[in-house]
């Protein structure tokens, strides 16, 4: 028989649980709070409790063919970088595609997930949720949470002396959704990262001023690249990674800061990061410079004192009459169905094995998928989540002892405080194609660069400087996709696509970009054996 598995939301994460799971051959129900599938990605006028909330104007920062699900290509036409509701209409392609739909209870809130009294030896979990009033009790061998950590807001109202005297208006950025009615208006947003800097631009365009005020800075990258590709395809390749893996950190450092100040300098701007030396995740906004080059934005310190008008910032500056603050400060992790002895967040973090798996449990029949914040698109990394976790709940990968994982947890807890920092913002934070490929190696889907070369050498250099993205983990192992080599070929036609509306002759140039790969390659190398002289 089947294993019964609750799948908890449909957002990006319950979605592709679904479809791992009725892979692997198991059988699961989906219980999703709202009447429609698409979670943070669906965009509503009105807030409602318990589920995330996005403006209007939001647009995927991650590329398309750096997004999309392993065997599934987002469809050619697609642009590059998609509006939300370009986001949620493949969503509900790939819904329809798979037959997902049937597996989902709409309007159902989960409201405990508990074990059951044999736990120890069953694994089995009683999960009560509530429809139209109606409470209902269910027994599943296995549970995958995917309801987000976007839901619960971050206020930290403490840290703003005279909050309580201000006359203005002011809440949290879930709760803004369009620029009209703050026409005319002085507006303070508090924060730095890409919704803040969203909201910041867009009120810009029909507010009197709009000021950011950050405690830190940020690098700020425009979502167009080299020679005009998707950043994210040219940023994400295993050849970044491999330099980023051998060479020095101070190098690694300088590398950073001068890429990231090719575009604009960003001391220049009041933007550059206080910590230069971490390598936290930048800004994606493509008017961000350009509206500070107006003046329609000023990026000023900390806020350390309000009044009933005015803001005081740390340098001694003041900015009067503002007439309403905007809270970009993030959100906190909450999981009101599960006991803390389950899961507890602690500062915003939660202790998972490889941020999935609670190391405590008796039987790894619970898991959280998409609890993290990687340096690149969120869901290729799910989706190998979900791969890994149905594969585990399946019994064929197994765990290992809780000894074992928790010296995990506590290794990668250093390592992300020395790369990111400790700030509440980057709890979650972790590298991209490290991350993917460990597991890629935990369900055997990880390429093996080395034997490819030998088969299929243009294969190989495509997977080694191209870009890392979805299709790369369907060539071998479970779940092999036959369409994956030539999704990987053809990736530069889709993402042109789109692009080309036009009819222009094409330029004739000599292709010196593939020799400079290969002579830079043969120079790490160099440097390398260089190195290991002098041990």
């Amino acid at each position: 028989m089947a294993k019964k598995v609750a799948v908890i939301g449909a957002g990006v994460s319950g979605l592709i649980s679904l479809k791992c799971c009725v892979d692997e051959g198991l059988e699961p129900t989906c219980f999703e709070r709202t009447k429609d599938i698409g979670g943070l990605w669906r965009f509503m006028e009105n807030v409602e409790d318990g589920r995330a909330s996005i403006y209007q104007s939001v647009i995927t920062n991650t590329s398309k063919e750096m997004s999309c699900f392993s065997d599934f290509p987002m469809p050619e036409d697609f642009p590059n970088f998609l509006h939300n509701s370009k986001l949620l209409e493949y969503f509900r392609i790939f819904a329809q595609k798979f037959d997902l739909l049937k597996y989902i209870q709409f309007q159902t809130t989960v409201l405990s997930v508990k074990q059951r009294s044999d736990f120890s030896s069953s694994g089995q979990w009683e999960v009560v949720t509530e429809t139209k009033g109606e409470e209902q009790r269910a027994v599943f061998d296995a549970v995958m949470v995917c309801s987000g950590h976007h839901i619960a807001p971050h206020i930290p109202l403490e840290s703003f002396p005279g909050i309580e005297k201000f006359k203005g208006q002011y809440f949290h950025s879930r709760q803004y959704k369009r620029p009209e009615g703050f026409e005319g208006k002085h507006i303070l947003v508090i924060g730095l990262g890409n919704s803040a800097s969203d909201i910041a631009v867009e009120l810009s365009k029909k507010a009197a001023q709009v000021f950011i005020s950050t405690r830190n800075g940020s690098w700020v990258i425009s979502r167009v690249s080299e020679c005009g590709y998707p950043w994210d395809v040219v940023f994400h390749t295993r050849f970044r990674s491999m330099l980023q893996n051998v060479l020095p950190r101070t190098l690694q450092k300088w590398m950073m800061e001068r890429k990231m100040n090719q575009w604009f300098n960003h001391e220049n701007y009041a933007l550059e990061p206080h910590n230069r030396y971490l390598m936290k995740e930048p800004v994606v906004n493509d008017d961000l410079p350009s509206r500070i080059l107006c003046g329609a934005i000023k990026v000023k310190s900390r806020v350390t004192e309000l009044t009933e008008t005015a803001a005081i910032f740390e340098d001694g500056t003041v900015e009067e009459d503002i007439d309403a603050i905007v809270f970009a400060t993030g959100y906190t992790c909450s999981f009101p169905f599960l006991e803390d002895s389950l899961v507890k967040v602690e500062d915003n973090a939660v202790s998972l094995y490889k941020y999935v798996f609670p190391p405590q449990l008796e039987k790894p029949t619970l898991a959280c998928i998409g609890l993290i914040q990687p340096l690149g698109s969120i869901f290729p990394t799910v989706e190998l989540q979900a791969r890994w976790v149905t594969r585990v709940f399946k019994g064929v990968c197994s765990l290992p002892s809780e000894k074992t994982m928790m010296a995990d947890i506590s290794k990668r807890n250093k390592k992300r405080i020395d790369l990111f920092g400790e700030s509440m913002s980057q709890m979650l934070q972790t590298n991209y194609i490290e991350y993917l490929d460990e597991l890629a190696v935990e369900i055997g889907a990880k390429p093996d660069l080395l034997s490819l070369v030998l088969k299929d050498p243009k294969l190989a250099m495509k997977l080694y400087f191209g870009p890392c993205n979805s299709y790369q983990y369907r060539l071998v192992g479970p779940g092999q996709w036959e369409g994956a080599m030539n999704a990987i070929l053809t990736q530069k036609q889709r993402m042109l696509k789109p692009l080309k509306t036009r009819t222009v002759e094409p330029s004739r140039h000599f292709p010196v970009s593939f020799l400079l790969k290969i002579l830079g390659l043969l120079a790490v190398v160099v440097a390398f054996f260089s190195q290991l002289q002098w041990f």
